[in-house]
């Protein structure tokens, strides 16, 4: 049984790149970048009175982090058995998700405290090698303390499953150790009810297993998958998270079916630049409207007309965050951890190649 369960994620894994799941990915960071529109000029006073139906749609923007959890649910376990290793998973992990998060991680404590960048006004010197670390190793919210990076808090929860998939995947299809593999899975189980968002990671996970597709077609496809992330958001946003699987689930095995209506959106080229560098995106944004916010405030204490400067943000705001997120992807997330993979695997080559002398010489 465990090795028909390998065979069947290895098949699925094979096919390693999907243009749905990249639109998904822009769909996600859109949305999230979107509520930061509404709420960084909301925090610093110069958001002018919107109705009430907008500020309803807008408010379920940041429900994207949720969406994110279902595509890494749905993701994970294939890189996990394409890679053999779960050495080389992890190390996979840590170059697709490191490389962006410590450069900014490192710019955000340099430059933090000189421009009073949130809480470093006036911190002392342990607090602050305190926060420092804490915010590195992704531990700011098990010890209730603040987080650096606005967005980076969801990569705690990130890390958290691809530890706990890892082991559930080793000690079940490596090891063949039912008990122990049964004992992770009471632990994720009681992760869910603990932190009801975890679940959907575990939508992915089924959905990848099971290798669901549903098929919508057309305008009615469209309007279905739209409806069915609309609904998934007002559920985390308003309602209740779990009350949100079903339409998240619906709308992924409507994405990952080629002939569904809301297919055609995702592939277009637009969402898929947006998904490639959705990641940069996603942790960059917050640090390109710092500025504007800070602008913006200033502004709208001057006596500037609120819808003016809001306006003023909103369209500075998604030039300066695809601009910068853009260079990030390619000096970070290309360029930085190109060198970083030559780096490591010549120093692997390296270290093997004395190994082999060495045993020669013996």
């Amino acid at each position: 049984m465990t090795s028909e369960l390998t065979r069947e994620h290895a098949a699925a894994g094979e096919k390693t790149f999907e243009p749905s799941v990249q639109g998904l990915r822009a769909i996600a960071a859109l949305t999230v970048l979107f509520v930061h529109l509404y709420d960084m000029p909301m925090i610093a006073g110069f958001l002018p009175s919107v109705p009430a139906w907008f500020d309803f749609i807008i408010g379920t923007g940041g429900r994207g982090v949720e969406l994110f959890f279902i595509i890494s649910g749905y993701l994970i376990p294939a890189s996990l058995v394409r890679h053999r290793l779960i050495s080389k998973f992890f190390y996979e992990r840590c170059m697709r998700i490191l490389p962006v998060f410590v450069v900014f991680h490192l710019i955000l404590f340099a430059a933090g405290p000189v421009v009073g960048y949130k809480f470093f006004k006036g911190i002392d010197v342990l607090t602050y090698v305190e926060l420092f670390f804490a915010n590195l190793f992704f531990l700011q919210d098990i010890l209730h303390l603040p987080a650096g990076q606005q967005n980076a808090w969801t990569l705690t929860y990130e890390w958290a499953f691809y530890f706990w998939f890892a082991a559930t995947f080793y000690f079940a299809a490596i090891r063949r150790n039912w008990i122990v593999a049964g004992l992770f899975v009471l632990v994720g189980l009681a992760a869910i009810v603990s932190f009801p968002i975890t679940a959907y990671f575990l939508v992915g996970v089924v959905i990848r297993h099971f290798q669901t597709r549903i098929t919508v077609r057309g305008w009615s496809g469209l309007a279905a998958g739209i409806l069915c992330l609309f609904l998934m958001y007002v559920c985390l946003e308003y309602i209740n998270p779990f009350l949100g699987l079903l339409p998240g689930f619906l709308v992924f095995a409507m994405a990952l079916a080629p002939a569904s209506g809301i297919v055609p959106l995702l592939d277009g080229p637009k969402l898929q630049y947006v998904g490639k560098i959705s990641y940069s995106l996603y942790l960059a944004h917050p640090f390109a409207l710092f500025p504007l916010q800070m602008m913006g405030a200033k502004l709208a204490a001057k006596g500037f007309n609120l819808w003016l400067v809001w306006i003023s943000f909103v369209i500075l705001g998604l030039i300066v965050s695809f601009a910068f997120s853009a260079l990030t992807y390619e000096l970070i997330e290309v360029r930085l951890r190109r060198l970083l993979d030559e780096s490591f695997r010549r120093r692997d080559r390296d270290v093997g190649s004395r190994k082999t002398y060495a045993s020669h010489d013996a």
